[in-house]
């Protein structure tokens, strides 16, 4: 028993020993950093972490834009779990498996979570014709007119939708969802007076809240946003559980070395701290996160779980 036991910590060492090597020559060629498409989210905050990656490292990280949650995560699920490629997304990676029978990657299990990168408040807003000031007003209009309302959101999965339907079922509203390929077309739908409100992102918010084109109503977070002063939160309009905001993940694929996995989280998270990144962050309507692994792993679980029963009542499907 002695014999074996002293055999399995030599293993544990020898494994420790090689996994401490890897980190320590990683990386030795160029990095791959997969994400959404040119101009959304998640391209900005991949680039964010390709420049701290590559003025850390000496060596390129290049942002790889890919059309579609699945497209992406699928890429990296099946790479090589060696570091040298990773994936910058949003919410809709771990919340679309929830509305799609087929989605061929696992969150949980074929991801390693490597830190948060960004959080972005969501804003709901209306369009500045709709006679409502407060959310209490917009829950009275929306009660005396059913059916009558419109929102506009982009994919189901997305920010915008699911905090449209978290407010609908806390509210027990019934208000018309019209759906648009991007975040752009739903936006000019607002602008338009086509949708009569949305749950915007606070990058997009900012300029059209500044410019009248919009009304603020609340932000859709735990606690009042510092990117807009003076908005009330949901819970504090009155409206307790409507809670979503715009996440930027990083990953790695599963079995990727613990050490490479620390020394990345490690990495992003001082880049993502400095101020100038935080300026250009608040620019945009977005803050920086962090927390490691365990911080990122932690939110997905408690987001899927938070929205599992809304999406399954709304039947909210994406297939």
């Amino acid at each position: 028993m002695i014999a074996l036991l002293r055999a399995g910590v030599a293993v544990a060492v020898a494994l420790s020993a090689a996994v401490t090597a890897c980190a320590q020559d990683y990386p030795a060629r160029p990095i791959r950093i997969v994400t959404s498409e040119i101009g959304a989210g998640g391209d900005f905050a991949a680039r964010l972490v390709a420049q701290r990656l590559t003025a850390t490292f000496g060596q390129p990280a290049v942002v790889d834009n890919r059309s579609g949650g699945v497209i992406a995560g699928e890429f990296v699920a099946r790479a090589a779990p060696d570091g040298y490629t990773l994936l910058v997304y949003g919410n809709t990676l771990w919340l679309l498996p929830l509305m799609r029978s087929q989605v061929p990657y696992d969150t949980l299990r074929d991801f390693a979570p490597v830190t948060l990168a960004t959080r972005s408040s969501i804003v709901l807003v209306v369009h500045p014709s709709l006679p409502v000031r407060s959310v209490g007003e917009l829950v009275k209009l929306a009660r005396a007119r059913p059916g009558q309302l419109n929102y506009g959101s982009a994919a189901a999965g997305t920010t915008s939708h699911m905090g449209a339907e978290l407010f609908k079922s806390v509210a027990k509203l019934d208000i018309v969802r019209v759906s648009f390929r991007g975040a752009t077309s739903a936006l000019n739908a607002l602008l338009s007076g086509q949708v009569q409100l949305q749950f915007m992102s606070g990058a997009t918010a900012m300029s059209t809240i500044e410019s009248g084109r919009v009304r603020a109503l609340a932000v859709a977070s735990p606690e009042p946003s510092p990117v807009f002063p003076g908005v009330p939160t949901m819970a504090a309009a009155g409206l307790p559980g409507v809670e979503v905001s715009g996440l930027m993940g990083v990953f790695a694929p599963a079995r990727t070395p613990p050490a490479i996995i620390a020394l990345l989280s490690q990495e992003i998270t001082r880049g993502l701290q400095r101020p100038e990144t935080k300026n250009r962050l608040t620019a945009i309507g977005a803050e920086a996160a962090g927390g490691g692994p365990d911080g990122l792993a932690a939110t997905m679980r408690e987001e899927i779980n938070r929205l599992e029963n809304v999406i399954r009542g709304s039947g909210i499907r994406d297939d």
